[in-house]
């Protein structure tokens, strides 16, 4: 069997984001309606039609690929190749128009991540990385910063509610209190800040795959290292991140299990 590349499916994920972005900024500038699902999340007519855009020109080019996606669930979810696609993430920052939101396109084969596209049409951000590959933003590769302990550290927390009700957020206050600074960016924002070196942990615990997925390959490509809250690989019932620089994922790690 051939080894996978995985650069030969970036162009076809890059168009899809890049397809996407113009509807999304046309429904952004212009007008759009909202629903509220069941789990009480805003969905509009941009989501849906993004993720069709994207399901669409994923399915042309590459008719026998699985897709799991926010908005239409899966198709051939069992299939050696399964894209990831949340075509929104941020939705509530798009409603209220002030930009925090990004379209995620990722591909697993055999269930491991071998490519991902970030793009945050509102800021004009695109980022991508590819397995092996490296991380690359539109001026070039990306690379994790050099910081290795808490004390000199920027880091951003994101969506905490779980950790906060739970055993780890006296942790999380040690870390906070030691930090040279604390930031709370958020969705895409932080993952591309980490990834560029402007920015040296992320912490969360309350996501899904659809978020990360991408995310996690941009980040663990441009040097980082990308886990949940208890070290585990990132997977499809992922829950949780700790994403840092090699040395300062394990000092957060250790004074996380303290708790």
């Amino acid at each position: 069997m051939n080894e996978i590349d995985p650069k030969e499916f970036l162009p076809v994920a890059l168009t899809a984001a890049k397809a996407a972005r113009k509807l999304i900024l046309s429904c952004y500038n212009g007008e759009f309606d909202i629903e509220i699902k069941a789990d009480q999340t805003p969905v509009t007519t941009a989501d849906r039609g993004a993720e069709q855009v994207i399901r669409d020109t994923l399915s042309n080019a590459f008719p026998e690929h699985g897709i799991f996606g926010e908005e239409y669930g899966s198709e051939n979810k069992d299939a050696q190749f399964l894209w990831l696609v949340d075509p929104i993430d941020g939705t509530k920052s798009f409603v209220k128009r002030y930009g925090m939101f990004s379209t995620q396109i990722a591909l697993m084969h055999r269930g491991e991540l071998i490519l991902g596209v970030s793009c945050a049409p509102a800021m004009n951000e695109l980022v991508w990385a590819t397995r092996g590959g490296g991380a690359f933003d539109e001026n070039g590769r990306l690379h994790i910063s050099t910081v290795s302990n808490i004390n000199q550290a920027s880091i951003s927390t994101g969506n905490i509610q779980s950790l906060a009700a739970g055993d780890r957020w006296s942790a999380l206050g040690r870390i906070l209190a030691k930090a040279n600074r604390t930031r709370g960016y958020g969705d895409y924002y932080h993952y591309h800040r980490l990834a560029a070196g402007q920015l040296d942990a992320v912490i969360e615990s309350d996501v899904n795959i659809l978020d990360i997925a991408a995310l996690t390959l941009i980040v663990t490509e441009a040097g980082g290292v990308f886990t949940d809250l208890d070290g585990r690989a990132i997977g499809l019932s992922t829950q949780s991140v700790l994403a840092a620089t090699p040395s300062l994922h394990a000092a957060l790690s250790a004074e996380l299990k303290r708790s």
